[in-house]
């Protein structure tokens, strides 16, 4: 389910802003119906809602609508392609935080892993004619956010923990579920409203729905109301998915199923919405992907030969 709906609400969400549909509106929606389908599984006794201080989900929900809003930005001023492939920058990122913040130390063939990542990345922005100012801006904007979520967005829990063993957003995503005691269904039945009450308090600064041209005073095509709508619904199963895979497999697992959905998005990308790939575009790619792909290996056979605690060396925060 996660691999399915990870792939469709991004084509989805392209389609949608194709039409001229306002991103972090369409991301409020998202977080809405999301919060209703646990409303109906919570009545269907799918699960059982747990009460919980708001103050212990807050973070999450700080965090998750600065990294969805920027990476949907991201998609709507640059190619499907693009969007995905400079999603994998992340990595890089979270290592030069982890060594430099962190002093946490990488083998050179991890390092070497990622030079392929940012070189294939690289290649891939210098062939892309359809590249703007506006979209490296979201896109390079929704990679830092996501990085600094993954490093620094619990600071006092990640200040003790995160440089020890190198946490990443899943891990901490699945040690905030098991602390909190609460199931994949409990935590995100409290996350998602307040991730959209967030968002409803900075949309009218933004994307003001009340304007001339604002959402209220449009009319929008039947195919615009169909891919919002359908996107809305996809970002449910997917939000669902994600903290039930989190809580069920292993990071690695998790990020091994990336692989596979940034393959298919970028051929998606080609082939649903003609993104042009030249020569120079597929080695980019192609050099990006065994990047990615080597570094989950190196990282992989790390973890099994690594020892249950870590040296750190002392922080510069």
């Amino acid at each position: 389910m996660n691999y399915l709906s990870s792939i469709g609400i991004v084509f989805l969400n392209k389609w949608a802003y194709i039409q001229g549909f306002p991103s972090i509106t369409l991301t409020l929606i998202h977080f809405v119906v999301t919060w209703l389908g646990l409303k109906i599984c919570a009545g269907l006794h799918v699960f059982e809602p747990k009460h919980v201080n708001i103050t212990s989900v807050l973070p999450l929900a700080l965090a998750f609508c600065g990294f969805v809003v920027f990476t949907n930005l991201s998609l709507t001023y640059n190619s499907v392609g693009f969007y995905q492939l400079a999603k994998t920058l992340t990595t890089p990122v979270i290592v030069t935080i982890q060594f430099f913040y962190y002093g946490a130390s990488f083998t050179s063939r991890v390092l070497f892993s990622l030079v392929m990542v940012i070189s294939g990345v690289a290649m891939v922005t210098h062939a892309d004619m359809t590249v703007n100012f506006w979209g490296l801006v979201f896109a390079s904007a929704g990679v830092l956010v996501t990085s600094l979520y993954q490093i620094i967005c619990v600071f006092g829990f990640l200040l003790t923990v995160a440089a020890r063993h190198r946490l990443d957003l899943l891990q901490w995503v699945k040690t905030k579920q098991s602390d909190l005691e609460m199931t994949a269904f409990q935590l995100l039945y409290y996350q998602a409203p307040l991730s959209a009450g967030i968002l409803a308090i900075v949309l009218p600064f933004l994307e003001n729905p009340f304007a001339e041209d604002g959402i209220f005073n449009r009319e929008w095509p039947a195919e615009a109301l169909l891919a919002a709508g359908s996107s809305a619904v996809m970002a449910f199963a997917v939000n669902l998915s994600i903290f039930l895979v989190i809580g069920k497999t292993s990071p690695i697992t998790y990020n091994v199923l990336g692989h596979f959905k940034l393959c298919t998005v970028i051929v998606g990308g080609f082939v649903f919405f003609n993104d042009p790939i030249n020569g120079q575009q597929a080695l980019g790619i192609m050099l990006a992907l065994a990047g990615v792909v080597l570094y989950t290996h190196f990282k992989t056979e790390e973890a099994k030969q690594a020892p249950a605690s870590l040296p750190v060396r002392g922080n510069k925060l």
